[in-house]
């Protein structure tokens, strides 16, 4: 099965790394471009085709929209959301009835089959897009991480209306855009959920991201380096009635129940 739709990997300080393009090489999936800083375009050239590099313009980082208020000259980290935007603008540009945006530190893709993970040879992507495309009311699909799904329990293949983090299949033409300093994966889901779209989370295939903060580069550096309390303590200042904060994984995080949106898949006639 092939397949047009863009693949966007937004990248910083992991040109000697390329986790995620190696896993999709692997999989004989090259419909991917890495997003670059413009300032290290030449560091990815050394390791990537020009054709496979798509540097950033740099007024998306400008004009991000953070929801906290404070302006980017005052402190201009602001994780991956402006790159994601810009990526959602080059495939409007293209005309791309989807396009997926990837965290460029997975390791691999896997896929689920009856209590078992085997690595993907095939692309399993096009098996999400085409399954996607049943339906009017989608925004937003994604895979599952690895770690979530635990061997010897029993899982549903996919989740109606849930978060959809560093794996995110997106439908162009949605009146979205990312936004916030932190955890704009979770926003733009609940922006979504809340106006009464659907996402859809698949457990069937699975992608294994290095965990946050264990590895250079990216938001490690830029955002998470003293920790997630302030990533936390900011979605629950966006969603006040929807986020609960938590202790996990050792250290301050956040729980939202998402089973309180219970928005319809619509299928196509």
């Amino acid at each position: 099965m092939s397949s047009n739709i863009p693949i966007f990997i937004p990248s910083k300080g992991r040109h000697d790394v390329g986790l995620t393009w190696k896993a999709l090489d692997a999989m004989n999936i090259h419909r991917y471009r890495v997003v670059v800083e413009p300032e290290e375009y030449d560091l990815y050239r050394k390791v990537l085709p020009k054709e496979k590099i798509l540097v950033l313009d740099a007024d998306f980082k400008r004009k991000y929209d953070t929801c906290d208020g404070i302006p980017y000259e005052q402190n201009p980290r602001i994780g991956s959301g402006g790159k994601r935007n810009f990526c959602w603008h080059v495939a409007k540009q293209e005309n791309a009835p989807w396009h997926w945006v990837i965290d460029d530190n997975i390791r691999r893709f896997l896929v689920y089959n009856n209590n078992r993970k085997y690595v993907a040879k095939y692309d399993t992507f096009a098996r999400i897009e085409r399954f996607v495309s049943n339906y009017t009311n989608v925004t937003m699909a994604g895979m599952q991480y690895s770690m979530f799904i635990p061997r010897k329990e029993k899982n549903n293949p996919l989740i109606i209306n849930t978060r959809i983090f560093s794996c995110n299949l997106i439908k162009t033409d949605s009146p979205f855009q990312w936004r916030g300093r932190y955890n704009e994966d979770v926003i733009l889901s609940m922006d979504m959920l809340e106006a009464g779209f659907c996402t859809i989370l698949f457990n069937t295939y699975l992608c294994e991201k290095i965990r946050t903060q264990n590895m250079k580069g990216g938001n490690t550096d830029e955002l998470y380096k003293y920790g997630t309390e302030a990533k936390s303590r900011f979605l629950k200042a966006i969603y006040p009635d929807k986020v609960e904060l938590v202790m996990r994984y050792g250290r301050e995080h956040h729980r939202v129940d998402f089973t309180v949106y219970k928005n319809v898949l619509k299928r196509k006639k």
